[in-house]
């Protein structure tokens, strides 16, 4: 299968990575540090269009089919090193917008997507709770039918954007004897519903300007209208909605690892060792050239499956080997960067310390590894 880029799918990259790299980097240092949210900047990503990259013009976005869409999240991770704001973007999109895109009522496509889309609103994904994480589905959140509408009650966490978000995609169980399959239902809910409060910001290792929280529901009632997809179909769409996630945040790593190669190879090739550039030595020449494979097999796999999303049942499959893989990559070239830079790459004002901070997350948010690895398993009839 040829994955050549059309002459519009370059300049889309391009694009998405000279608008980072103009626009979003100034300041990151001692964001992370203070651990600040850049609303502007977030309202800045909104004027490019990425916060709403696949979604149909008619309700603000760009139209984008998932390859492309995939291709200019490559270049927003090549250029940004603001981790935690390309996160907040990525998980804004990925997990919340694209369910309601693709399954929201023509009432709440109309009323929230344009703003979503254009940075007005920022959105949180709720389905991580205390007592289920990888075991998602056996959750306690619970929405019984209330006339014209529903009652939600229960507590979510790790929320990405919930201290800050205007709006929630949000998952409880509506009919326990069906479980998973048909008895979770999927909602979009205004955080400023009564019953409805924000927890605080944690405190995180990585991706710092990202704003992580909890979302406390108690008989917090929504509109029969914001139900995406139907009573019963939360499990199906929360699946595609990860399927997304796990590959479009892959083709972000795969940016981060072509800015993290390219810096490796300058320093290579200008710092000198017994009177040779340190390029010249095996020990630090055969780390970029593991870098360079690791680089193009990932780009490879993220676009494999970034064109089969919506076309193959089992591209659930191929978005967990991506995820999988793309990140323990970018993992391993954080790390092999820092090693080739020596003392000065721990230090805070070179960046890359930041980005092994930031890749450690990467194994685990949208599913952990181990659990990628079973859903891969279970495909090969394991």
């Amino acid at each position: 299968m040829d994955f050549s880029l059309t002459e519009d799918q370059r300049q889309l990259r391009d694009r998405m990575a000279k608008f980072a790299q103009l626009e979003l980097n100034s300041g990151a240092i001692e964001r992370d540090r203070d651990q600040v949210f850049p609303h502007d900047l977030w309202k800045r990503c909104g004027e490019m269009g990425l916060q709403g990259l696949p979604v149909p013009p008619e309700y603000g976005g760009e139209g984008l089919d998932p390859l492309s869409t995939a291709i200019a999240l490559e270049g927003f991770g090549y250029g940004c090193r603001d981790a935690g704001l390309l996160f907040a973007v990525c998980a804004h999109l990925l997990a919340c917008v694209v369910p309601i895109s693709l399954h929201g009522s023509g009432a709440v496509k109309k009323k929230y997507l344009p703003g979503l889309c254009n940075g007005t609103l920022i959105a949180v994904n709720g389905m991580t709770e205390e007592t289920s994480g990888s075991d998602a589905f056996h959750m306690a959140s619970r929405a019984a039918a209330d006339g014209d509408g529903y009652r939600i009650s229960g507590v979510k966490t790790l929320a990405t954007n919930a201290p800050i978000a205007n709006l929630a995609v949000i998952y409880a169980v509506t009919d326990e004897k069906k479980g998973a399959h048909g008895g979770i239902t999927g909602f979009v809910v205004e955080t400023n519903t009564p019953g409805l409060r924000q927890g605080q910001r944690f405190d995180k290792l990585g991706f710092r300007t990202a704003q992580m929280g909890r979302l406390d529901f108690k008989d917090v009632v929504v509109p029969k209208e914001n139900v995406l997809g139907g009573a019963g179909g939360g499990s199906t769409i929360f699946t595609q909605s990860m399927e997304w996630e796990r590959i479009c945040i892959a083709a972000c790593h795969v940016g981060a690892m072509q800015h993290l190669m390219e810096r490796a190879i300058e320093y290579a090739r200008t710092r000198t060792a017994q009177g040779s550039p340190i390029g010249k030595y095996q020990a630090v020449s055969h780390k970029i050239a593991d870098m360079k494979i690791r680089l193009e097999t990932a780009r490879l796999l993220v676009y494999h499956a970034a064109s089969r999303i919506g076309k193959a049942r089992d591209n659930a499959m191929n978005a967990s080997m991506v995820k999988v893989y793309a990140s323990e990559c970018l993992q391993k070239t954080a790390m092999d960067t820092i090693q080739i830079f020596g003392g000065h790459g721990i230090l805070t004002e070179n960046e890359l310390e930041r980005a092994l901070r930031d890749s450690i997350g990467s194994s685990i948010y949208s599913g952990t590894n181990e659990v990628q690895r079973n859903i891969i398993a279970s495909w090969l009839g394991l």
